[in-house]
């Protein structure tokens, strides 16, 4: 398996290099709007010039991802060179062929809002596979790497906002003085940045649980020889008739609710509080529904990007 992870982690990223640029064929091209950062900088001036973004997305960001290669992380700027260059080739090839059989335009202009919405959906989710596998997709992700591995104490949110409210309020000029293509730039941002925050954290999420019992190491051995994983004793003490209780702390994946829960019903006298965790770090197991540990198919590289 750790033979093919490699291989297997460029072929993904270059396959969402690939559908990248198709959802802009499909979705933002033939709507006449902007997406957010570099790009959308990139679309506009295509709009205009006819000058394709492929072209000007690698004259953009092959320094960039040479600079971060160099200087941030080898596997970041290794594994974004790869998306950047596949992105542009096939936004270019795709530029030369007609796509007007499955991209999405609307005659009367009406529904056009859909485009937006469907593309930042598109976005949103290969962006968070790419953010598993320490990638991005250049433009501000690498200025936002560069900054902060010289500046650690600036925070980039600023910086990515002012230049996307930048590209959204050019828009209007660009785009035949409408305020539509201004709306359309800031719902596809919108909607990237919530499906990949979305997509993101459920790889990392848990749930907790606060088991109050009288049977603390019948609960924890069925929770690890059931569940695969383990548990925390507390002592506590019951206010209500002041006796001495154990209270068990555990995570456990979202898919083992029910069978924790199975456990805990076993036991006279004892009652759980469960919690959503939106993250867990560190050495945890995601067990599948067989009860077996998912198995990693992907390099995650070395690299965390937030």
């Amino acid at each position: 398996m750790k033979s093919i992870k490699k291989p297997m982690t460029y072929l993904v990223i270059a396959l969402m290099a690939a559908v990248h640029a198709l959802n802009y064929q499909v979705f933002v091209f033939p709507n006449s709007f902007a997406p957010a950062g570099i790009n959308g900088i990139c679309t506009m001036i295509q709009y205009m010039t006819g000058i394709s973004v492929g072209y000007m997305s690698l004259l953009i960001n092959i320094p960039l991802a040479i600079w971060v290669y160099l200087k941030v992380s080898r596997t970041m700027g290794l594994r974004s060179m790869v998306y950047v260059v596949v992105s542009s080739v096939m936004l270019v090839i795709f530029n030369g062929m007609d796509m007007s059989a499955i991209a999405y335009v609307t005659e009367n202009g009406t529904s056009t809002i859909l485009g937006p919405l469907v593309g930042g959906i598109a976005y949103g989710s290969l962006y968070a596979i790419l953010v598993r596998v320490s990638a991005t997709s250049g433009g501000t992700d690498f200025i936002a790497a560069i900054i902060h591995k010289y500046r650690p104490e600036k925070s980039m949110f600023w910086i990515i906002f002012a230049l996307n409210v930048f590209v959204a309020f050019m828009s209007f000029f660009v785009y035949d003085y409408k305020i539509e293509p201004v709306i359309m730039c800031i719902m596809y941002c919108f909607t990237s940045s919530m499906v990949t925050d979305k997509m993101s954290r459920s790889g990392r999420a848990a749930v907790r649980f606060e088991i109050i019992t009288d049977y603390p190491d019948e609960i924890s051995n069925a929770i690890i020889t059931k569940l695969h994983h383990s548990a925390t004793l507390l002592p506590g003490r019951g206010m209500y008739q002041g006796k001495e209780v154990s209270v068990l702390i555990c995570v456990v994946n979202k898919n083992q609710m029910a069978r924790l829960a199975d456990i805990v019903r076993q036991y006279p006298h004892t009652f759980a509080v469960m919690s959503s965790v939106n993250e867990v770090m560190g050495n945890f197991k995601k067990i599948d529904t067989h009860g077996n540990q998912e198995k990693e198919i992907l390099d995650h590289g070395d690299v965390t990007i937030t």
